[in-house]
């Protein structure tokens, strides 16, 4: 029996879910299809965010930094701990807990909302029936979503509009491959049954990185390799030096300019082989982790007649409204252009939910905030200084460092700063960089102060609580015109 639906969303992670609540909220029949198994071969929904990424490392994250705190930091604040001990295991079921919650709950949203959650892979048939000049009814069924179950049943979906949220998965590398016992994915790492004595890690991106964080912290020696030479190209240039001398002095051993070569799980070991600019070298490790970025998940979505415009790495084309070549198809989150962000991939969801429903919703996607969950916490917005010197605008600078805050000495969080950049002529903030604890929650009111337009004036002329960690983004604001009250500037 076939089923008819307004919006068929393809795959459940947070572009996903998120647009397939806002259809159904908006009126919409909608059908979910999500192929999520967990090592249980339950389904679950949430995709690679909610079940093997965002959650659980930030989960792991929160429990090995505590971890740490216990270990070495609660002396000065008059806490005498005469012995701390890992329980491995039940940090791990914490993360798992957590993560089950936070899937149940999205569950829950679908049945509120009566969206129908098929669980099995899609593939989108005759897609080529409506002309571009076709104008769309819903009483009108004419793209065709054919679904293999898990229980390998076959059913078919007949839809008008299709949104295409297949995520992303990492990727792999022929000269290491992945065994899922000493050479593992990013999904691998937040799953290791004890502490790996000396581990490896290919990439030096976030990801690397929030994974170095929470096995260092946890007892591991941490061996980062980077084949670029400069750490951090993305990010600011000023934070990039200013994480790395810190992450260096936590422990974390990051090589740049080192390149893998070969990489063999043998005898319960890693056997690695990489070059710089002393030459070729090899080096044994427990564990292995891949991390040198992720691809779309959109091969197989189409069967071989549909003519759907994508480039040579599995990117869909799409317009500013997320709609690809094909009439009524839609693509968003990891599939398209862009930073692979959960909260980038939400916005997405939500403004094709609008635009299908004959609304207006927009993404602006010049503020886009970043974030590096390490501690401290990497985060920006906007443009770097190295991106407006480049473009030739001309653009001032105020920055103010946490050791100067109030509440950052309270709390012994005392690393890091926030880093203003604003036109010269305007004064309009261009972007905002912060390196330090709470820097995550901290750029939302950069993102929001941008979205609105504001200046450094305008932030200054703003009254702030004290104490908080936020003073240190008013007193940033104040510092581009060298009136930052508790620090001594230069004229």
């Amino acid at each position: 029996m076939k089923k008819n639906y307004d919006v068929v969303v393809i795959g459940a992670g947070p572009a996903g879910y998120v647009a397939a609540i806002r259809c159904a909220q908006l009126g919409l029949k909608t059908a979910c299809i999500d192929n999520w198994l967990d090592e249980n071969n339950n389904p679950k929904l949430g995709g690679t965010c909610l079940n093997a990424g965002c959650i659980p490392s930030k989960a792991l994250l929160e429990s090995s930094e505590l971890y740490k705190q216990s270990e070495s930091s609660l002396a000065q604040h008059g806490i005498l701990t005469d012995s701390v001990s890992l329980n491995l295991k039940q940090m791990m079921e914490r993360k798992d807990n957590v993560v089950n919650t936070l899937t149940l709950g999205i569950e829950s949203l679908f049945k509120s909302n009566k969206i129908d959650w098929i669980q099995g892979n899609a593939t989108i048939e005759n897609s080529k029936s409506e002309s571009p000049g076709h104008k769309k009814n819903h009483d009108e069924f004419k793209k065709v979503v054919v679904i293999q179950l898990h229980n390998k049943d076959i059913q078919q979906l007949n839809t008008n509009n299709i949104i295409i949220a297949t995520g992303s998965s990492p990727v792999n590398l022929s000269i290491a491959p992945i065994d899922d016992e000493c050479i593992v994915d990013s999904t691998g790492a937040l799953a290791f049954d004890k502490v790996p004595k000396k581990l490896g890690i290919i990439g030096s991106g976030v990801i690397g990185l929030e994974l170095g964080s929470v096995w260092k912290r946890l007892g591991a020696e941490v061996k980062i390799f980077e084949a670029q030479d400069t750490f951090l190209p993305f990010a600011d240039e000023f934070i990039a030096k200013e994480s790395f001398k810190l992450f260096i002095n936590q422990g974390l051993d990051i090589k740049l300019n080192a390149r893998l070569l070969k990489a063999k799980a043998k005898n319960n070991a890693v056997h690695v082989k990489f070059t710089d600019s002393d030459g070729e070298h090899h080096e044994v490790f427990d564990k292995l982790i891949i991390a040198v970025g992720r691809h779309p998940n959109s091969e197989g979505l189409f069967n071989d007649e549909t003519d759907l415009v994508m480039d040579e790495g599995g990117l869909i084309h799409v317009n500013d409204k997320c709609e690809t070549s094909l009439p009524g198809i839609y693509a968003i989150g990891d599939t398209v252009r862009g930073p692979m962000l959960a909260h980038k991939g939400s916005e997405e969801g939500l403004m094709v939910a609008e635009h299908i429903a004959g609304n207006y919703r927009s993404v602006n996607y010049e503020l886009i905030p970043s974030v590096i969950y390490t501690h401290p916490e990497l985060a920006w917005v906007g443009k770097s200084e190295q991106t407006l010197k480049a473009s030739g605008i001309e653009y001032n600078v105020g920055t103010f460092p946490f050791s100067a805050s109030g509440r950052a000495q309270a709390v012994n969080e005392t690393k890091g700063f926030v880093k203003i950049v604003s036109d010269s002529k305007t004064d309009k903030i261009l972007g905002v960089h912060i390196l330090g604890s709470h820097a995550s929650e901290l750029i939302a009111q950069a993102v929001i102060a941008m979205e609105f337009g504001a200046s450094s004036e305008d932030i200054a002329l703003t009254m702030f609580a004290h104490p908080t960690f936020s003073e240190a983004f008013h007193e940033a604001s104040l510092a581009v015109s060298g009136n930052a009250l508790h620090i001594t500037q230069r004229n």
